[in-house]
């Protein structure tokens, strides 16, 4: 599974790309905070059962941060945000929420799965497969396969975490990991988020 290190970087890469003129240590803090929000939920996972990877996990959040965001700044009369932050609250708000999207929800998503619609359909869902160009089967693609997928739900599914290492209470002598790094395509992620990060505040600071 991804680290929340992976997620950061996933987040710092599109802060970087979107903030504009807006980039600066407040701003990208707050779209880290929105990336690593969905993380949360694996302490809610200690007192809720299976609702690591569900209860901040879903597509749902982002989902109602948009339908929120669009009607205070383009159906209001009077945006409550812009009042507040103006135009640069409104635009770290559109970025966070990619990032929420992109960097917190979607990597958990294509690892493992998540349970991407829960309150509203408790189903753990993942996208993982391959898409292949063959001479002899033409295009084949293995995302979408709903009948290899197991009904797993909040009552039966449990993802392990160093803060909540197996459903129910754990043995005195438990092993707890805290995954940093676990494939060398996670630190080509972790080492081009820093990269594009670190240049992109390098170039601000010579501006």
């Amino acid at each position: 599974m991804p680290s929340t290190v992976v997620h950061l970087a996933v987040g710092a890469t599109v802060a970087a790309a979107l903030l504009g003129d807006e980039f600066d240590r407040r701003s990208v803090a707050v779209v880290l905070a929105a990336t690593a929000l969905p993380d949360v939920d694996t302490f809610a996972g200690l007192y809720l059962q299976g609702t690591h990877r569900a209860l901040l996990h879903t597509l749902v959040l982002p989902g109602l941060g948009v339908v929120a965001l669009a009607y205070d700044t383009r159906f209001r009369a009077v945006s409550r945000l812009h009042a507040r932050w103006g135009a640069r609250g409104i635009r770290v708000a559109w970025v966070a929420l990619a990032a929420l999207l992109l960097g917190g929800i979607l990597p958990d998503l294509m690892t493992n799965g998540v349970n991407a619609f829960y309150p509203l359909y408790d189903r753990f869902l993942t996208v993982d497969g391959e898409l292949l160009l063959s001479n002899q089967r033409g295009v084949v693609q293995t995302f979408i396969d709903l009948s290899a997928d197991p009904e797993r739900t909040t009552a039966n599914t449990h993802y392990w975490t160093g803060v909540d290492p197996t459903r129910g209470k754990e043995p005195e002598n438990v092993e707890r990991i805290f995954p940093v790094v676990r494939s060398g395509f996670q630190l080509l992620v972790i080492l081009l988020g820093a990269f594009t990060l670190g240049a992109r505040s390098l170039e601000e600071r010579q501006r």
